[in-house]
């Protein structure tokens, strides 16, 4: 145990820093060689509020630039199809930028922890320029869809360095509040991106959709930068281990293209799939060989054990993926159910959406002021849970389902800031980047396993292809809509499973103390 570890087990509550190590600290390298050398108390920030202020507001500008670039694209995609005149295609602009985005989450979170912060910001954002520049000035589908990789690149680099980012500059205990913020951001994105690629479509043309970016990045770069400088870290000077890395986006990419092609594509017991799921495996399994006998491994296996990290990757994934499952196939529901059309459909997804930010609100403003932080989000999923299940059992009216989705979504946002937070505390500052791109990245892998999940779940209960490639005006307009309801209630069953599962690992994850300023004792007496 070194001097900069705490020596007991009992809440930091009423601590930042103590006063011994604080002396100590601006005098610490900025680069360290080994873990044990960087302390796990972050160190005071020698930044003003204001400037404090201006790092939160560029991140928050970056990080919407990376989820914008998810949703803009998808109703200029006609378009351009037109334009192109390929179609058959068109699908490709939005899994290239998937597959390389998820690919590559925890390789920019672990070189994030060995060559800074600032090298892997301004990397990632120059990738997702140069794709962005690419993108607009795309001759053809071929060059476009091999831009959406390259912009894919950078925008999967983007999360996981803000997020970590952000643990360099706020104090665990302060933390959970402006992750809130970062999901009101995803919502605001995923609202406005359909709108303005539309709009850029129809009135403009489809490449303002791309050259859009490069003011705002800009723009973030030159808020962000000048204030990095001041920023504690503790890298880790070490080789880099390029082969687990491979291995790892190998593996990964491979599983992706399983869940996008399983099914529609092809079918799930053909030889195809399943010679890449022996791929993705095998891929996976060296992965796992490689990283036990190397010195320095890419993701070391021990970071992802213990009595935290396991049971905090498993309650993100598993609420982000419901979240985004249900996000994909709600419309389906809605407009063969209710008769609604597309835009009011869209419309319908706000109370998951949107409400979703208000539980991840609460949940990081309670942490910030009670010692037992994880009750909020153990209430929070319980209440989802028992919300998914009324849903399977019942046949809601319109009104009743929205209310349902929303008592849901308060519930759903609870777990995120808890566990980033969580997460982040629970390993030496040194791989804090590390454990960010891991999260960043399962949660990836468990909402495209959960969208190929409900989709197997839907076509076995349908026995119809119910892509959402076909909307209203496909295969679904000769569907009862009693045979509708009925299949969703396993949708929603499996929803209530999920969310089920992250309570009870959220009940199991160990609920370490969290540094920061004191938490005001009328607010420990009411948290007992």
């Amino acid at each position: 145990m070194n001097k900069f570890q705490r020596q007991s087990r009992y809440p930091a509550a009423a601590i930042s820093v103590p006063e011994d190590i604080a002396a100590e600290l601006p005098a610490l390298p900025p680069q360290v060689r080994a873990v044990a050398d960087a302390p796990p108390i972050a160190p005071p920030v020698p930044l003003t509020p204001a400037e404090v202020r201006t790092i939160l507001m560029s991140l928050l500008l970056t990080m919407f630039l990376a989820a914008l670039d998810q949703t803009i694209v998808a109703t200029a995609l006609p378009t351009i199809g037109r334009e192109f005149h390929d179609v058959e295609n068109l699908s490709w602009v939005i899994t290239a930028y998937l597959l390389a985005s998820t690919a590559v989450a925890p390789v920019f979170g672990t070189l994030s922890d060995i060559y800074g912060r600032r090298a892997m910001i301004i990397t990632s954002l120059s990738l997702f320029i140069a794709g962005s520049v690419l993108c607009a000035l795309a001759p053809n589908m071929t060059v476009l869809v091999l831009a959406r990789g390259l912009q894919g690149l950078g925008g999967g680099g983007i999360m996981p360095v803000v997020q970590t980012v952000i643990s360099d500059v706020i104090s665990p205990r302060e933390r959970g509040q402006y992750q809130a913020y970062f999901s009101a951001v995803w919502m605001v994105a995923g609202l406005l991106g359909p709108v303005i690629g539309g709009f850029f479509a129809d009135h403009l043309h489809w490449s303002m959709i791309f050259w859009i970016n490069l003011p705002l990045a800009v723009g973030a770069l030159v808020l962000l930068l000048p204030k990095m400088a001041r920023i504690p870290a503790y890298h880790r000077l070490r080789s880099v281990d390029w082969l687990g890395g491979l291995l790892l986006m190998a593996s990964a990419v491979v599983f992706m293209l399983v869940l996008s092609w399983g099914g529609h594509k092809l079918a799930w017991l053909s030889p195809a799939i399943l010679a890449m799921i022996g791929a993705a495996v095998a891929l996976a399994l060296g992965f796992v060989w490689h990283a036990q006998r190397s010195d320095e491994p890419f993701l070391p296996l021990s970071l992802i054990g213990g009595r935290v990290v396991p049971f905090g990757l498993l309650i993100s994934g598993c609420a982000l993926g419901a979240m985004i499952g249900l996000t994909v196939y709600l419309p389906l529901y809605y407009e063969v159910v209710y008769h609604l059309s597309a835009s009011q459909a869209g419309l319908g997804l706000i109370p998951l959406a949107a409400i979703s930010t208000l539980g991840a609100a609460i949940a990081g403003r309670t942490m910030a002021r009670v010692k037992h932080y994880k009750r909020v989000a153990i209430a929070g999923t319980i209440t989802a849970a028992l919300a998914a299940t009324a849903m399977t059992l019942m046949t809601p009216s319109l009104w009743t389902l929205v209310a349902l989705l929303s008592v849901f979504g308060v519930g759903l946002g609870t777990p995120f800031p808890i566990c980033v937070v969580a997460l982040q505390n629970a390993v030496p500052r040194a791989q804090v980047g590390t454990i960010t791109g891991a999260m960043n990245f399962f949660r990836a892998m468990m909402s495209s396993f959960t969208v190929a999940a409900f989709g197997a779940i839907l076509l076995m209960a349908l026995g119809a292809d119910v892509s959402l490639a076909e909307g209203a005006s496909g295969a679904v307009t000769g569907i009862a809509v009693a045979d509708m309801v009925h299949a969703f209630r396993y949708v929603f069953g499996a929803a209530a499973a999920m969310l089920s599962c992250a309570a009870v690992c959220m009940i199991l994850m160990e609920e370490r103390p969290l540094a920061g300023p004191a938490v005001p004792p009328p607010a420990i007496e009411m948290a007992e």
